[in-house]
Protein backbone atom coordinates (compact mmCIF):
# COMPACT_ATOMS: atom_id res chain seq x y z
CA UNK A 1 0.00 0.00 0.00
CA UNK A 2 2.94 2.39 1.13
CA UNK A 3 4.62 1.36 -2.13
CA UNK A 4 1.62 2.41 -4.43
CA UNK A 5 1.47 5.76 -2.63
CA UNK A 6 5.13 6.09 -3.10
CA UNK A 7 4.66 5.54 -6.82
CA UNK A 8 1.61 7.91 -6.99
CA UNK A 9 3.63 11.03 -5.20
CA UNK A 10 6.88 10.20 -7.37
CA UNK A 11 4.60 10.18 -11.03
CA UNK A 12 3.03 13.62 -9.61
CA UNK A 13 6.64 14.83 -8.27
CA UNK A 14 7.70 14.13 -11.84
CA UNK A 15 4.34 15.55 -13.96
CA UNK A 16 5.38 18.89 -11.99
CA UNK A 17 8.88 19.04 -13.08
CA UNK A 18 8.03 18.34 -16.11
CA UNK A 19 5.21 21.11 -16.58
CA UNK A 20 8.07 23.51 -14.68
CA UNK A 21 10.48 22.87 -17.06
CA UNK A 22 7.74 23.23 -19.87
CA UNK A 23 6.63 27.12 -18.14
CA UNK A 24 10.23 27.77 -18.13
CA UNK A 25 11.40 26.90 -21.62
CA UNK A 26 7.64 29.06 -22.84
CA UNK A 27 9.24 32.04 -20.81
CA UNK A 28 12.58 31.53 -22.47
CA UNK A 29 10.92 31.68 -26.13
CA UNK A 30 8.83 34.57 -25.07
CA UNK A 31 11.79 36.66 -24.19
CA UNK A 32 13.66 35.66 -26.69
CA UNK A 33 10.97 36.20 -29.86
CA UNK A 34 10.32 39.27 -28.19
CA UNK A 35 13.66 40.67 -28.30
CA UNK A 36 14.05 39.99 -31.90
CA UNK A 37 10.05 41.62 -32.60
CA UNK A 38 10.47 42.86 -35.89
CA UNK A 39 12.14 39.59 -37.08
CA UNK A 40 9.47 37.70 -35.38
CA UNK A 41 6.39 39.95 -36.77
CA UNK A 42 8.27 38.58 -40.73
CA UNK A 43 8.93 35.24 -39.95
CA UNK A 44 5.27 34.88 -38.67
CA UNK A 45 3.60 36.68 -41.97
CA UNK A 46 4.57 33.71 -44.25
CA UNK A 47 2.16 31.68 -41.98
CA UNK A 48 -0.68 33.99 -41.51
CA UNK A 49 -1.11 34.44 -45.13
CA UNK A 50 -0.61 30.88 -45.70
CA UNK A 51 -3.34 30.01 -43.32
CA UNK A 52 -5.63 33.14 -44.28
CA UNK A 53 -5.65 31.63 -48.38
CA UNK A 54 -6.35 28.18 -46.77
CA UNK A 55 -9.48 29.24 -45.43
CA UNK A 56 -10.54 32.21 -47.99
CA UNK A 57 -9.89 29.89 -50.74
CA UNK A 58 -12.09 27.55 -49.61
CA UNK A 59 -14.33 29.43 -48.53
CA UNK A 60 -14.71 30.80 -51.74
CA UNK A 61 -14.46 28.19 -53.33
CA UNK A 62 -17.69 26.12 -51.53
CA UNK A 63 -19.58 29.29 -52.10
CA UNK A 64 -19.32 29.45 -55.42
CA UNK A 65 -19.73 24.99 -55.62
CA UNK A 66 -22.71 25.66 -53.13
CA UNK A 67 -24.59 28.00 -55.67
CA UNK A 68 -23.71 26.34 -58.50
CA UNK A 69 -25.40 23.12 -57.46
CA UNK A 70 -28.50 24.79 -55.77
CA UNK A 71 -29.04 26.28 -59.40
CA UNK A 72 -28.93 22.51 -60.61
CA UNK A 73 -31.20 21.34 -58.07
CA UNK A 74 -33.38 23.42 -59.07
CA UNK A 75 -33.37 22.13 -62.34
CA UNK A 76 -34.86 19.06 -60.85
CA UNK A 77 -32.85 15.94 -59.92
CA UNK A 78 -35.14 13.31 -61.58
CA UNK A 79 -36.37 16.10 -64.45
CA UNK A 80 -34.64 15.97 -68.11
CA UNK A 81 -35.23 18.99 -69.62
CA UNK A 82 -35.44 19.44 -73.94
CA UNK A 83 -34.65 22.96 -74.95
CA UNK A 84 -35.34 24.30 -78.75
CA UNK A 85 -32.00 25.65 -80.15
CA UNK A 86 -31.97 27.60 -83.53
CA UNK A 87 -29.90 25.69 -86.12
CA UNK A 88 -26.95 26.71 -87.62
CA UNK A 89 -27.14 28.82 -90.72
CA UNK A 90 -26.03 25.48 -92.85
CA UNK A 91 -28.10 23.60 -91.46
CA UNK A 92 -31.08 26.19 -91.23
CA UNK A 93 -34.59 24.74 -93.16
CA UNK A 94 -37.72 26.79 -94.49
CA UNK A 95 -41.35 25.24 -93.86
CA UNK A 96 -42.12 24.43 -97.53
CA UNK A 97 -39.96 26.97 -99.12
CA UNK A 98 -41.34 29.83 -96.92
CA UNK A 99 -39.75 32.38 -95.08
CA UNK A 100 -40.95 31.27 -92.19
CA UNK A 101 -38.19 29.17 -90.27
CA UNK A 102 -39.15 26.18 -88.36
CA UNK A 103 -37.51 24.42 -85.60
CA UNK A 104 -37.42 23.12 -82.03
CA UNK A 105 -39.29 20.62 -79.74
CA UNK A 106 -42.99 20.34 -80.67
CA UNK A 107 -46.26 18.53 -79.11
CA UNK A 108 -45.61 15.38 -81.29
CA UNK A 109 -42.25 14.92 -79.80
CA UNK A 110 -43.99 15.08 -76.49
CA UNK A 111 -46.45 12.59 -77.51
CA UNK A 112 -43.76 10.45 -78.70
CA UNK A 113 -41.68 10.14 -75.45
CA UNK A 114 -44.89 9.53 -73.05
CA UNK A 115 -45.74 6.99 -75.41
CA UNK A 116 -42.76 5.32 -76.15
CA UNK A 117 -40.34 5.98 -73.30
CA UNK A 118 -41.35 4.05 -69.97
CA UNK A 119 -40.48 5.58 -66.68
CA UNK A 120 -42.30 9.38 -67.82
CA UNK A 121 -44.23 10.56 -65.28
CA UNK A 122 -45.16 14.00 -65.67
CA UNK A 123 -44.53 16.40 -69.18
CA UNK A 124 -43.73 20.12 -68.06
CA UNK A 125 -43.98 22.42 -71.63
CA UNK A 126 -42.98 26.19 -71.88
CA UNK A 127 -42.80 28.43 -74.76
CA UNK A 128 -40.68 31.61 -73.94
CA UNK A 129 -41.16 35.07 -75.64
CA UNK A 130 -39.36 37.87 -75.26
CA UNK A 131 -41.09 41.30 -74.64
CA UNK A 132 -41.37 44.54 -72.69
CA UNK A 133 -43.58 44.23 -69.69
CA UNK A 134 -45.08 47.96 -68.44
CA UNK A 135 -46.28 49.33 -65.32
CA UNK A 136 -47.40 52.84 -66.69
CA UNK A 137 -44.07 54.26 -67.27
CA UNK A 138 -41.71 52.02 -66.05
CA UNK A 139 -40.29 49.01 -67.88
CA UNK A 140 -38.32 45.54 -67.72
CA UNK A 141 -37.25 43.31 -70.81
CA UNK A 142 -38.68 40.48 -69.65
CA UNK A 143 -38.68 36.50 -70.55
CA UNK A 144 -42.63 35.60 -70.70
CA UNK A 145 -42.87 32.13 -69.91
CA UNK A 146 -46.01 30.25 -70.96
CA UNK A 147 -45.84 27.34 -69.17
CA UNK A 148 -49.00 25.10 -67.15
CA UNK A 149 -50.41 25.24 -63.18
CA UNK A 150 -48.01 22.56 -61.89
CA UNK A 151 -44.75 24.21 -63.04
CA UNK A 152 -43.87 25.43 -59.59
CA UNK A 153 -43.51 21.55 -58.73
CA UNK A 154 -41.94 20.26 -61.38
CA UNK A 155 -39.38 23.28 -61.26
CA UNK A 156 -38.94 23.39 -57.38
CA UNK A 157 -39.66 27.04 -57.86
CA UNK A 158 -42.61 27.91 -55.11
CA UNK A 159 -44.71 30.80 -54.89
CA UNK A 160 -43.67 34.04 -52.34
CA UNK A 161 -47.22 35.60 -52.34
CA UNK A 162 -50.56 35.07 -54.10
CA UNK A 163 -51.02 31.95 -56.06
CA UNK A 164 -50.02 30.26 -59.39
CA UNK A 165 -52.47 29.94 -62.22
CA UNK A 166 -54.63 26.88 -62.20
CA UNK A 167 -56.43 24.51 -64.95
CA UNK A 168 -59.59 26.79 -64.89
CA UNK A 169 -56.71 30.11 -65.67
CA UNK A 170 -55.22 27.70 -68.31
CA UNK A 171 -59.25 26.64 -69.77
CA UNK A 172 -60.16 29.86 -69.53
CA UNK A 173 -56.83 31.16 -71.59
CA UNK A 174 -57.47 34.18 -68.41
CA UNK A 175 -55.27 37.23 -68.60
CA UNK A 176 -53.56 36.48 -65.06
CA UNK A 177 -49.38 36.11 -64.68
CA UNK A 178 -47.10 35.72 -61.75
CA UNK A 179 -44.18 37.75 -61.59
CA UNK A 180 -40.60 36.40 -61.26
CA UNK A 181 -39.29 38.17 -57.79
CA UNK A 182 -36.49 39.98 -59.74
CA UNK A 183 -38.85 42.24 -61.67
CA UNK A 184 -40.87 43.27 -58.75
CA UNK A 185 -38.61 46.09 -57.69
CA UNK A 186 -38.53 47.77 -60.73
CA UNK A 187 -42.39 47.54 -62.14
CA UNK A 188 -43.82 48.09 -58.48
CA UNK A 189 -40.98 50.15 -56.28
CA UNK A 190 -43.80 51.32 -53.52
CA UNK A 191 -46.55 48.76 -53.83
CA UNK A 192 -47.42 45.49 -53.80
CA UNK A 193 -48.35 44.08 -57.45
CA UNK A 194 -50.38 41.32 -56.29
CA UNK A 195 -54.17 42.22 -58.04
CA UNK A 196 -52.86 45.19 -60.07
CA UNK A 197 -52.24 45.19 -63.83
CA UNK A 198 -49.15 45.07 -65.87
CA UNK A 199 -49.20 45.79 -70.35
CA UNK A 200 -47.10 43.27 -72.60
CA UNK A 201 -47.70 44.70 -76.02
CA UNK A 202 -51.61 45.55 -76.17
CA UNK A 203 -52.57 43.35 -73.87
CA UNK A 204 -53.32 43.27 -70.09
CA UNK A 205 -52.37 41.05 -67.14
CA UNK A 206 -53.79 40.94 -63.70
CA UNK A 207 -50.50 39.60 -61.25
CA UNK A 208 -51.82 36.94 -58.97
CA UNK A 209 -48.56 36.07 -57.54
CA UNK A 210 -45.05 36.74 -57.10
CA UNK A 211 -42.44 33.75 -56.99
CA UNK A 212 -39.01 33.70 -54.89
CA UNK A 213 -35.98 34.99 -55.77
CA UNK A 214 -33.62 32.81 -57.34
CA UNK A 215 -30.76 34.69 -56.66
CA UNK A 216 -30.15 36.83 -60.03
CA UNK A 217 -28.27 39.76 -60.41
CA UNK A 218 -30.88 42.69 -60.38
CA UNK A 219 -28.23 45.30 -60.75
CA UNK A 220 -28.19 45.93 -64.50
CA UNK A 221 -30.75 47.50 -66.70
CA UNK A 222 -32.23 44.79 -68.39
CA UNK A 223 -34.50 47.55 -70.01
CA UNK A 224 -32.08 48.73 -72.20
CA UNK A 225 -30.41 44.99 -73.03
CA UNK A 226 -30.53 43.89 -76.72
CA UNK A 227 -32.66 41.60 -77.46
CA UNK A 228 -30.24 38.47 -78.05
CA UNK A 229 -29.18 38.87 -74.42
CA UNK A 230 -29.99 36.38 -71.71
CA UNK A 231 -32.91 38.21 -69.00
CA UNK A 232 -32.86 37.09 -65.33
CA UNK A 233 -36.90 38.31 -65.13
CA UNK A 234 -39.31 36.49 -65.70
CA UNK A 235 -43.04 36.75 -65.92
CA UNK A 236 -45.18 33.26 -66.09
CA UNK A 237 -48.28 33.49 -68.07
CA UNK A 238 -50.83 30.54 -69.10
CA UNK A 239 -49.33 28.77 -72.13
CA UNK A 240 -53.14 28.34 -74.04
CA UNK A 241 -52.98 32.15 -73.17
CA UNK A 242 -49.62 32.67 -75.06
CA UNK A 243 -50.87 30.57 -77.98
CA UNK A 244 -53.99 32.52 -78.25
CA UNK A 245 -52.05 35.89 -77.38
CA UNK A 246 -49.04 34.91 -79.86
CA UNK A 247 -49.68 32.05 -82.46
CA UNK A 248 -47.49 29.92 -83.31
CA UNK A 249 -45.15 31.82 -85.69
CA UNK A 250 -42.96 34.35 -83.66
CA UNK A 251 -42.19 37.49 -86.36
CA UNK A 252 -39.15 39.86 -84.88
CA UNK A 253 -37.68 42.66 -86.85
CA UNK A 254 -34.68 44.02 -86.35
CA UNK A 255 -32.09 46.34 -88.02
CA UNK A 256 -34.59 46.78 -91.46
CA UNK A 257 -34.73 42.77 -91.39
CA UNK A 258 -37.89 41.08 -90.89
CA UNK A 259 -37.69 37.49 -89.35
CA UNK A 260 -40.12 35.19 -88.38
CA UNK A 261 -39.89 31.76 -86.82
CA UNK A 262 -41.95 28.53 -86.16
CA UNK A 263 -41.05 27.05 -82.79
CA UNK A 264 -44.05 25.25 -80.77
CA UNK A 265 -42.48 24.50 -77.48
CA UNK A 266 -39.27 26.51 -76.57
CA UNK A 267 -38.69 23.97 -73.19
CA UNK A 268 -39.73 20.66 -72.50
CA UNK A 269 -39.38 19.22 -69.41
CA UNK A 270 -39.78 15.13 -68.86
CA UNK A 271 -39.82 14.15 -64.70
CA UNK A 272 -38.91 10.43 -64.39
CA UNK A 273 -39.70 8.03 -61.81
CA UNK A 274 -36.85 7.64 -59.78
CA UNK A 275 -33.17 9.08 -60.06
CA UNK A 276 -31.86 5.45 -60.81
CA UNK A 277 -33.95 5.73 -64.18
CA UNK A 278 -32.85 8.91 -65.14
CA UNK A 279 -29.39 8.25 -67.23
CA UNK A 280 -31.71 5.31 -69.10
CA UNK A 281 -34.71 7.57 -69.82
CA UNK A 282 -32.34 10.56 -71.10
CA UNK A 283 -30.41 7.82 -73.62
CA UNK A 284 -34.05 7.30 -74.75
CA UNK A 285 -35.36 10.58 -75.54
CA UNK A 286 -31.65 11.27 -76.89
CA UNK A 287 -32.48 8.28 -79.16
CA UNK A 288 -36.35 9.61 -80.13
CA UNK A 289 -35.04 12.69 -80.30
CA UNK A 290 -31.71 12.44 -83.20
CA UNK A 291 -34.33 9.64 -85.22
CA UNK A 292 -37.27 12.38 -85.52
CA UNK A 293 -35.10 15.79 -86.56
CA UNK A 294 -33.16 15.94 -89.09
CA UNK A 295 -30.62 18.79 -87.97
CA UNK A 296 -29.66 19.59 -84.70
CA UNK A 297 -32.07 22.03 -83.43
CA UNK A 298 -32.65 21.14 -79.49
CA UNK A 299 -30.40 20.30 -76.37
CA UNK A 300 -30.89 18.05 -73.75
CA UNK A 301 -29.50 18.96 -70.22
CA UNK A 302 -29.88 16.07 -67.58
CA UNK A 303 -29.78 17.89 -64.26
CA UNK A 304 -28.76 15.21 -62.24
CA UNK A 305 -25.36 14.58 -64.60
CA UNK A 306 -24.32 18.32 -64.05
CA UNK A 307 -24.76 17.96 -60.26
CA UNK A 308 -22.22 14.81 -60.56
CA UNK A 309 -19.96 16.93 -62.72
CA UNK A 310 -20.11 19.86 -60.32
CA UNK A 311 -19.48 17.75 -57.30
CA UNK A 312 -16.18 16.50 -59.15
CA UNK A 313 -15.48 19.65 -60.20
CA UNK A 314 -15.63 20.80 -56.71
CA UNK A 315 -13.26 18.33 -55.34
CA UNK A 316 -10.93 19.13 -58.32
CA UNK A 317 -11.21 22.87 -56.85
CA UNK A 318 -10.92 22.16 -53.56
CA UNK A 319 -7.81 20.26 -54.15
CA UNK A 320 -6.28 22.81 -56.22
CA UNK A 321 -6.84 25.10 -53.84
CA UNK A 322 -5.69 23.81 -50.62
CA UNK A 323 -2.27 22.92 -52.80
CA UNK A 324 -2.18 26.38 -53.27
CA UNK A 325 -2.39 27.18 -50.13
CA UNK A 326 -0.55 24.42 -48.86
CA UNK A 327 2.62 25.50 -51.09
CA UNK A 328 2.50 29.17 -48.72
CA UNK A 329 2.56 27.08 -45.81
CA UNK A 330 5.51 25.65 -47.19
CA UNK A 331 7.09 28.90 -47.89
CA UNK A 332 6.20 29.79 -43.98
CA UNK A 333 7.66 26.89 -42.89
CA UNK A 334 11.26 27.49 -44.85
CA UNK A 335 10.95 30.85 -43.56
CA UNK A 336 10.67 29.47 -39.92
CA UNK A 337 13.45 27.21 -40.32
CA UNK A 338 16.12 29.62 -41.75
CA UNK A 339 15.17 32.01 -38.73
CA UNK A 340 15.37 29.12 -36.37
CA UNK A 341 19.10 28.51 -38.05
CA UNK A 342 20.20 31.95 -37.82
CA UNK A 343 19.29 32.14 -34.14
CA UNK A 344 21.46 28.79 -33.45
CA UNK A 345 24.01 30.51 -34.72
CA UNK A 346 23.55 34.10 -32.81
CA UNK A 347 23.19 31.98 -29.63
CA UNK A 348 25.98 29.61 -29.56
CA UNK A 349 27.39 30.79 -26.83
CA UNK A 350 24.30 30.87 -24.84
CA UNK A 351 23.66 26.86 -26.01
CA UNK A 352 27.14 26.68 -24.41
CA UNK A 353 26.56 28.36 -20.72
CA UNK A 354 23.17 26.37 -20.65
CA UNK A 355 25.12 23.27 -21.49
CA UNK A 356 28.04 24.06 -18.80
CA UNK A 357 25.44 24.44 -15.96
CA UNK A 358 23.51 21.26 -16.71
CA UNK A 359 21.39 21.55 -19.25
CA UNK A 360 20.72 18.32 -21.13
CA UNK A 361 20.36 17.85 -24.76
CA UNK A 362 16.68 17.09 -24.86
CA UNK A 363 16.45 20.99 -22.53
CA UNK A 364 17.80 22.40 -25.36
CA UNK A 365 15.45 20.66 -28.04
CA UNK A 366 12.47 21.41 -26.42
CA UNK A 367 13.97 24.76 -25.78
CA UNK A 368 13.66 25.85 -29.43
CA UNK A 369 10.73 23.41 -29.81
CA UNK A 370 8.73 25.63 -28.15
CA UNK A 371 10.03 28.71 -29.72
CA UNK A 372 9.19 27.24 -33.27
CA UNK A 373 5.83 25.98 -32.58
CA UNK A 374 4.78 29.65 -30.79
CA UNK A 375 6.01 31.22 -33.70
CA UNK A 376 3.50 28.67 -35.75
CA UNK A 377 0.84 28.84 -33.37
CA UNK A 378 0.56 32.88 -33.24
CA UNK A 379 0.85 32.78 -36.72
CA UNK A 380 -2.18 30.33 -37.07
CA UNK A 381 -4.06 31.99 -35.11
CA UNK A 382 -3.60 35.28 -37.12
CA UNK A 383 -4.59 33.43 -40.28
CA UNK A 384 -7.68 32.20 -38.69
CA UNK A 385 -8.79 35.49 -37.81
CA UNK A 386 -7.64 36.89 -41.17
CA UNK A 387 -9.05 34.09 -43.22
CA UNK A 388 -12.47 33.80 -41.03
CA UNK A 389 -13.05 38.17 -41.59
CA UNK A 390 -11.98 37.68 -45.86
CA UNK A 391 -15.28 35.45 -47.20
CA UNK A 392 -17.25 38.54 -45.17
CA UNK A 393 -15.40 41.08 -46.58
CA UNK A 394 -16.05 39.32 -49.87
CA UNK A 395 -19.48 38.55 -49.56
CA UNK A 396 -20.33 42.09 -48.86
CA UNK A 397 -18.31 43.72 -51.48
CA UNK A 398 -18.56 41.98 -54.46
CA UNK A 399 -21.88 40.12 -53.63
CA UNK A 400 -20.41 36.48 -53.98
CA UNK A 401 -21.41 33.82 -51.21
CA UNK A 402 -18.80 32.56 -49.32
CA UNK A 403 -19.28 29.32 -46.96
CA UNK A 404 -16.59 28.74 -44.11
CA UNK A 405 -16.86 25.04 -42.88
CA UNK A 406 -15.87 24.04 -39.47
CA UNK A 407 -12.92 21.94 -40.85
CA UNK A 408 -11.05 24.56 -42.99
CA UNK A 409 -9.97 26.92 -39.76
CA UNK A 410 -9.45 24.07 -37.61
CA UNK A 411 -7.32 22.16 -40.63
CA UNK A 412 -5.60 25.50 -41.50
CA UNK A 413 -4.35 25.94 -37.65
CA UNK A 414 -3.63 22.18 -37.27
CA UNK A 415 -1.03 22.24 -40.21
CA UNK A 416 0.71 25.26 -39.36
CA UNK A 417 1.42 24.03 -35.87
CA UNK A 418 2.86 20.92 -38.06
CA UNK A 419 4.38 23.16 -39.93
CA UNK A 420 6.19 24.60 -37.18
CA UNK A 421 7.38 20.98 -35.54
CA UNK A 422 8.37 19.62 -38.92
CA UNK A 423 10.64 23.05 -39.63
CA UNK A 424 11.91 23.15 -36.34
CA UNK A 425 13.55 19.78 -35.31
CA UNK A 426 16.68 20.19 -37.54
CA UNK A 427 17.15 23.91 -35.74
CA UNK A 428 16.66 22.40 -32.59
CA UNK A 429 18.82 19.06 -33.14
CA UNK A 430 21.77 21.27 -34.59
CA UNK A 431 21.38 23.10 -31.28
CA UNK A 432 21.29 20.31 -28.87
CA UNK A 433 24.41 18.50 -31.14
CA UNK A 434 27.13 21.83 -30.03
CA UNK A 435 29.90 20.67 -28.43
CA UNK A 436 29.13 23.15 -25.10
CA UNK A 437 33.42 23.43 -25.27
CA UNK A 438 33.52 24.71 -28.60
CA UNK A 439 30.29 26.48 -27.94
CA UNK A 440 31.71 28.57 -24.84
CA UNK A 441 34.52 29.51 -27.15
CA UNK A 442 32.07 31.17 -30.22
CA UNK A 443 32.94 34.94 -29.85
Amino acid sequence: MSATKNNSSLTKALRGLTWARLQRAMRLGLRSLWLHRLRSLLTVLGIVFGVCSVIAMLAIGEGASYEAQEQIKSLGSQNIIIRSVKPPDDQKVSNQGSRVLQYGVTYMDARRITTTIPGVTVMLPARNIRDYVWNISRRVDCELVGTVPWYPTMRNHRVASGRFFTENDMAGQSSVCVLGAEMVPLLFPLESPVGKHVRVGGSYYQVIGIMEARGHDTKTDDAAAPKDKPTAYRMFVPLETVKMRYGEVLMRRRSGSFEAERVELHELTVKVASLEAVTGVADAIKTVMERNHKKKDYQIDVPLEMLRRAERTKQIFNIVLGSIAAISLLVGGIGIMNIMLASVTERTREIGIRRALGARRRDIIVQFLVETVMLSGIGGLLGVLLGVTIPFIVSHTAGMKTIITLWSPLLAFSISALVGVIFGIYPAIRAANMDPVEALRHE
